[in-house]
């Protein structure tokens, strides 16, 4: 009869070599090592691209430092204390642009949102040549914003516009100003930054749909759900994390555009589609005063962040 596991049998210890295997010499676990190891050329290019430019930023906001100046004085919140003062010079044109970019953020963020959610719900069934219209959809978006400006600025140019010639052939009016006049230059806007993102907000949504278990539909469907009570019950929960990541970077590149605005409309009809990005690029580089932009930059900075966390918050509660 063969005999059986011994319980009392003391357990085999491990050599002290095999345990320092998988412990480097300085006691950091060697798969931690090499991920710090494929890190470092990013979190170099990151501190030397953006840590360092960020605290220069900061340093150059509390003096009054120009170019064209030998020696940068030292004025301490002075330029914050400005922007928040009214009858100081960059204060109401700073509040004006950031106005702007909060009424194209609100504006262009929903629409941004719900048309590539549409999108993408119809391209996850299978239909015929969805590779194609994917193709399609997403081609665009490869395309700088100086070549979509510039197509865009004759398309729509109300003179000769194309899309004003097109309108005449159905009986609308030929005369829209598109690009100089509100809120016709908002609806330009809107209209030509969601054309070029169109696709890649889908792209990104459609592979979160393909990450929700088929299972879950069936379960619905045997509970006696239709299409709607799927789509507000399987599909956007479940696209609870990718909606987030989605939504963040939708807002942060509203709330930064610059190129449609400054190639569009030039920030006109006066300066009512100037955004705030437009405004710190020209007093940072138009005016030389690299000070006051910094300190708006460092603004507009927190309000993002305060955005940013908000929205996150409200994701967070949803999910529980």
């Amino acid at each position: 009869m063969a005999a059986g596991p011994n319980p009392a049998a003391p357990a085999v210890a491990v050599p002290p070599s095999s345990r320092r295997s998988r412990v480097g010499a300085t006691g950091v676990p060697r798969r931690t090592g090499t991920a710090y190891l494929f890190l470092a050329p990013f979190l170099a290019l990151f501190a030397v691209f953006v840590i360092t430019p960020a605290v220069f930023g900061l340093i150059i906001s509390v003096t009054d430092w120009s170019p064209f100046k030998v020696e940068q004085t030292f004025i301490g919140l002075q330029n914050y204390i400005d922007l928040f003062t009214p009858g100081s010079i960059t204060y109401g044109d700073f509040w004006q642009s950031m106005g702007a970019t909060g009424i194209f953020t609100l504006l262009s963020v929903p629409v941004m949102l719900v048309i590539p959610l549409l999108l993408a719900v119809l391209l996850n069934n299978k239909i015929k040549g969805g590779t194609a219209f994917r193709a399609i959809f997403f081609a665009p978006y490869v395309l700088g914003v100086a070549v979509i400006g510039v197509i865009w600025r004759y398309i729509l140019d109300t003179q000769s516009g194309m899309l004003n010639n097109l309108l005449g052939l159905i009986g609308l009016p030929t005369d829209i100003p598109w690009t100089v006049d509100v809120p016709w230059a908002w609806v330009s806007l809107v209209g030509v930054t969601v054309w070029w993102t169109l696709g890649f907000n889908a792209v990104i949504l459609l592979a979160g749909l393909k990450g929700i278990s088929a299972d879950l539909y069936e379960a619905a469907s045997l509970d006696g759900a239709g299409a709607i009570r799927k789509f507000f019950s399987v599909t956007l929960p479940g696209l609870r994390p990718v909606m987030l990541f989605v939504t963040t970077t939708t807002i942060l590149a509203s709330a930064n555009m610059f190129g449609q605005s400054f190639l569009l409309t030039k920030g006109g009809p006066g300066n009512a589609t100037r955004t705030a990005i437009m405004y710190i690029s020209d007093q940072g580089l138009g005016q030389s005063n690299m000070g006051a932009a910094s300190a708006m930059s460092y603004i507009l900075f927190a309000f993002l962040a305060i955005i940013s966390v908000i929205n996150f918050r409200l994701q967070r509660e949803r999910a529980e």
